[in-house]
Formats: structure tokens, C-alpha cells, sequence
């Protein structure tokens, strides 16, 4: 079908240009936001030849076409619908208003860490290599090089406050650079490295009759979130009180101050509090469960990536991270990822429907490389039955990587490009569990059987 075609097509589909609050792309997916989505005609949709699938999730509804062809489509659609050329940004705001409240939440929580996990995953990449070096000998770890490469390793962690402060800015209406300032204040060094911190606390100063412990808050996480959530508040209140000839004088510094004294002395001791206590009931919850923690997490994880409520994750991953210094959460949402791949993969063997036929092995591969969507709401969840095969393989997948014990030192990357972000200690572990995850959902797929679309 040529590109004008489907894009009429698609836009009829999905009630017209009167029913489209907004509309953008990112690689291989159109994301629209739409005003009402009962009138969309989705079996009409996913029929037409070059669509892979498609689903609503988060607000938007997204429609699966593949890299390239995505742009040609949706550069056609807007022009034939006169649509206003909208950013990813853009829609992620206009889906927001159609979210409930734990979805809004989720959101946002991803907004404002998926910018920066390329910087988690190279240093967490980085101390994955400098750990296999070590181990097998490759280099000394008492040498100038390894010194210098195990500080570019660490210092993700060791200023995630700052990384974390600058994107929630963004997130939370507050100046970016102020934010960051702040959260160079809260791990200054005249704090206390927070991670020796488990040995007591070493000074302590009088401020106004307030006796304020000289912390830091390396490698934290809620911390400076809900400061920067504050200092929001702070500058926009400010501004509405300070006058506009002294507002570029007084507005950052009453705003530094004001959220610099009242995150030291109070949001940095109570986030810190409830962020060690998350990550101390997920450590109790992970070694006392034992297996069924990963059967349990493995299993539903893909049901939860539907809702949209996994990309909250990333913000408990990097407070492990921070906290315990590693991220057992990642290897069992892995283990759930390569078997949608599994089971996509016992779908391309099994059905007689050439069009799921072509989009099953490929998307199954995408399964492998982390990206699951083409595989979910293309292939399993249509046909239901290998959906829940995934669940299996999923399930029996986490029960290895926590039986084993696998964990990983950053968070983003999943199936095959986890590897390179594994402990080295539990790499191969890693591996197998992957392998056991994706023959487990190919076999339950084979076994549970499914009905063709057609």
C-alpha cells in the first residue's frame, strides 16, 4: 500500500482530523492523542498491510509501523489533515490530561529519568568492564589507569543529584540551573559522603537553635526530587510577590535560600528515610521470598508495562542502586522481556497468518534488544494465549535470576544489552536465565496453543 493511502486510511481509522488533540512519532511508533477513543476503528487498523499493531497506553494511542516508514506516514498524515506538526513532548502533555492520577505519576517519574539513564547505563557499563578486568587480570587495580577509569565509573552516582535535579526541573516548572545548584548543595563536600554514613553521623552545626547533621546525598534519589518539587513552588511564588525590576536579582536568591535551608534541614533527612526504607522492604521482600519474589515480579511485569506504570520503576532502581549498590529489580524485568520474545518467536513457527508471521520474528528480535511493544500489542496480547505463555517464561525466568542472585549496576538495558551492565559475578547466571525465559514462554506458547487472528 503507498504511503497516501495508508495515511488516509489511518487517519479515517481513527475518526478524522476533528477527533486528534495532538500527534507526533518517536522510532518506529505514531502517538496520538486522541479526543475520543471508542470511535477508533482498531481491527480496521491493525488489518491494513503495513501496520504491526496497535494500542492504547499512557493517553495515547500508538500505532506500530517500523522504523522509516513511521516518518513518511506521519509527515503524509499531518499534511492530509492539516494536523499542527506536534513534538514527542507535546503529546506526552496532551496524554497526561487523559491519565488518571498513578498513571500521571508514573509518567512523570519517567520524564524525568529516561533522559538520563544513557549516563546510568555508561557508568554502570563502565564498572561492568573495569570489574571483568580485574577479575581475569586484564589490569592492576592499583594503577593510574584503573584509577582514572573507576572515577569516570562512579561519578553518575556520585552527582545523580544534580543529573536527577536538572531533568526534574524541567518536569516541575522550576529553573534547571538553580536546580542543579541545589543539588550541588546537597552533595557538597563539606557534607559527609553519604555512603559512610552507616557509621554514624560525624558533625553536626547549630543553625537558629537547629541542629542539622552534615550529610550528604550521593547516589540518593527522593531527596532531591521532592526539593526540587519545592523549590517550584518556592520560585513560582516568588515571582508573583517580588517586583519585575528586582526580579532577576532577588527571585533565585530568595528561592536558593529558602529551598537550600529547608532541604537540608528537613527533605533530605526524611527523603532519605523513606528511600532507604523502600529499598529495605524490597531487599527483605527479595531475600526472604526468595523465588517466588522472582516468579511473582517476572510474571507480572508485562501486565504492568500495558498500564504504563513501569516507568516509575526506573526512580526504585536507581535508589538501589544508590542504596544497596545494585539493581536486582532489572535482571527479573529482563527475564519477562525476553519472553515476550520467546513467545512471539513460537507464534512466527505456529501461525498460518502471514501478516502476524511478519511482524512476530521481528518483533520477537526487538524482544531480545529490550523493546517490547511490537511484540506485546502486535503479536501476544492479540492472540491472548501466548500472551500468558510470555507470563510463564517470564515467571520461571525471574525464579532463576533470583535464585542466582544476578543483579546489575545500572538500569535501562534489558535482554542481550544487559549484559554488558551485569555483575560479573552473575553474568553467566544472567544468560542462562535468559535462555530459560525464552524457551519457557516458546514452549508454553506451543503447548497453551492459540486461535489465528483470521
Amino acid at each position: 500500500m503507498d504511503i497516501k493511502t495508508l495515511s488516509s486510511r489511518i487517519l479515517e481509522f481513527i475518526g478524522g482530523r476533528e477527533n486528534i488533540e495532538s500527534a507526533a512519532h518517536c522510532a518506529t511508533r505514531l502517538r496520538i492523542v486522541l479526543k475520543n477513543e471508542s470511535i477508533v476503528k482498531k481491527d480496521e487498523i491493525e488489518n491494513l498491510p503495513d501496520v504491526k499493531g496497535c494500542f492504547s497506553t499512557g493517553g495515547q494511542f500508538q500505532i506500530i509501523l517500523g522504523q522509516g516508514l513511521v516518518n513518511k506516514v506521519y509527515t503524509e498524515m499531518i499534511k492530509q489533515g492539516d494536523i499542527e506538526n506536534s513534538s514527542t513532548d507535546d503529546a506526552k502533555k496532551a496524554a497526561m490530561k487523559n491519565m488518571n492520577p498513578l498513571q500521571r505519576f508514573a509518567r512523570m517519574l519517567s520524564n524525568i529519568f529516561v533522559p538520563i539513564i544513557p549516563a546510568i547505563v555508561a557508568s554502570g557499563l563502565l564498572m561492568g568492564v573495569l570489574g571483568m578486568s580485574t577479575r581475569f587480570g586484564w589490569v592492576e587495580g592499583d594503577t593510574g589507569l584503573f584509577t582514572l577509569l573507576d572515577m569516570f565509573s562512579n561519578s553518575a552516582f556520585v552527582f545523580l543529584p544534580i543529573l536527577i535535579a536538572f531533568s526534574a526541573a524541567k518536569e516541575f516548572g522550576a529553573n534547571p540551573y538553580l536546580a542543579a545548584t541545589l543539588g550541588g548543595i546537597l552533595i557538597h563536600p563539606a557534607l559527609q559522603n553519604a555512603w559512610t554514613v552507616g557509621g554514624g553521623i560525624e558533625k553536626t552545626i547549630d543553625v537558629f537553635g537547629l541542629r542539622i547533621g552534615m550529610v550528604g546525598y550521593q547516589g540518593t534519589v527522593l531527596p532531591i526530587l521532592i526539593a526540587v518539587y519545592v523549590m517550584g513552588i518556592v520560585e513560582r511564588n516568588l515571582r508573583k510577590v517580588v517586583p519585575n525590576s528586582l526580579d532577576i536579582i532577588l527571585t533565585p536568591f530568595l528561592t536558593l535560600m529558602v529551598s537550600g535551608f529547608i532541604s537540608l534541614i528537613a527533605i533530605g533527612p526524611l527523603g532519605r528515610l523513606l528511600g532507604d526504607g523502600i529499598s529495605t522492604l524490597l531487599t527483605v521482600v527479595y531475600e526472604n521470598a526468595g523465588i517466588l519474589a522472582g516468579l511473582l515480579f517476572g510474571g507480572t511485569y508485562s501486565s504492568i508495562v500495558i498500564t504504563g506504570v513501569h516507568h516509575s520503576f526506573h526512580a526504585i532502581e536507581a535508589g538501589l542502586i544508590g542504596s544497596v549498590g545494585v539493581n536486582f529489580l532489572l535482571p527479573i524485568w529482563s527475564m519477562a522481556n525476553v519472553a515476550q520474545g520467546g513467545a512471539a518467536t513460537a507464534v512466527y513457527f505456529k501461525t498460518k497468518d502471514q501478516k502476524i508471521k511478519s511482524i512476530a520474528l521481528p518483533a520477537a528480535t526487538s524482544c531480545l534488544l529490550g523493546i517490547t511493544e511490537a511484540a506485546i500489542f502486535g503479536v501476544n496480547l492479540r492472540l491472548v494465549k501466548p500472551f500468558i505463555a510470555a507470563a510463564i517464561g517470564g515467571a520461571i525466568g525471574g525464579m532463576y535470576v533470583v535464585a542466582t542472585k544476578v543483579g546489575m549496576t545500572a538500569l535501562g538495558a534489558t535482554g542481550i544489552p544487559g549484559i554488558a551492565i551485569t555483575d560479573i559475578n552473575s553474568m553467566f547466571n544472567y544468560i542462562i536465565g535468559m535462555v530459560i525465559a525464552f524457551a519457557g514462554a516458546f514452549i508454553a506458547t506451543y503447548v497453551l496453543g492459540f486461535k489465528d487472528s483470521n
